[in-house]
């Protein structure tokens, strides 16, 4: 049996307690974490997008014809700061006073169990979304009452990542808290996945094919071309189905001329 002096990740997880134990213990800091990431994350991305061709890492812009205006970028993060307010945050408070969180654990979890658990999370998420996204873009009406204003840019941007209605957020919410909860997640496993998740949900929308970049292209081309890539971090249930799409379409057409 490992002693909590034993565990890596035990240092930090004491400093995070004994600094800063308000902070962490509030129900409100998950929110304050993925909120505060998606923004910080979507920065750089919208300064390189106003910059345009001056910008440095132009050259890696997918759709160079397609740029998106300060006006554009102010109405998705202005949608992203009106459902948390709306939504995020009572919800927060409903479920914080009908289900209050258990004490934080004193002991850290071991790198393994942060790496299996945030793997086995992002495994599952992957397949809840997947069809999730699959079935809202066969079927027009859960389409457009649901997810279509995620897709009022067929070039995405990085605010544009949480672009969603309520319904979508609420849904992407419930499984982000309910699934670590089945894996018996520590905490900051929890914390951990979340700043990575949000980073790879940024990732995908900045529309830059950047060289270390995994998922930006594929998540373009699904703006570019809605019946692909529905998957939002792996690609084994597209591939299965047979949604999977790797060329961007504007070239494929250009080569087929």
């Amino acid at each position: 049996m490992l002693l909590a002096s034993d565990r890596l990740l035990q240092p930090l997880w004491d400093f995070l307690l004994f600094r800063h134990y308000t902070l962490v213990s509030s129900p409100f800091f998950p929110v304050l974490l993925a909120f505060s990431c998606y923004f910080i994350f979507s920065v750089p991305f919208a300064i390189l997008d106003v910059l345009g061709e001056r910008a440095p890492l132009f050259e890696y812009k997918i759709q160079k014809q397609r740029r998106p205006t300060v006006g554009m970028m102010l109405r998705t993060l202005g949608t992203a700061v009106y459902n948390h307010l709306v939504f995020v945050l009572p919800a927060v408070l409903i479920t914080n006073v009908v289900m209050p969180a258990p004490p934080l654990p004193a002991v850290a979890p071991t790198v393994w169990e942060l790496i299996s658990g945030a793997l086995g999370v992002l495994l599952i998420f992957d397949t809840q979304y997947f069809f999730w996204h699959l079935v809202h873009h066969k079927n027009p009406h859960l389409y457009r009452w649901v997810h279509a204003i995620h897709h009022d840019y067929i070039s995405p941007f990085s605010w544009s990542t949480q672009h969603l209605s309520a319904v979508e957020l609420m849904t992407v919410g419930f499984w982000s808290n309910i699934d670590p909860s089945l894996l018996k997640c520590h905490p900051l496993t929890i914390w951990t996945l979340s700043v990575f998740s949000i980073w790879m949900s940024v990732e995908d929308h900045i529309g830059y094919d950047l060289p270390y970049s995994p998922g930006a292209m594929a998540h373009d081309i699904h703006h570019q071309k809605p019946s692909s890539n529905f998957a939002p971090f792996f690609s084994h249930w597209d591939r299965l189905f047979g949604t999977a799409v790797t060329v961007k379409p504007s070239k494929k057409i250009d080569k087929e001329k």
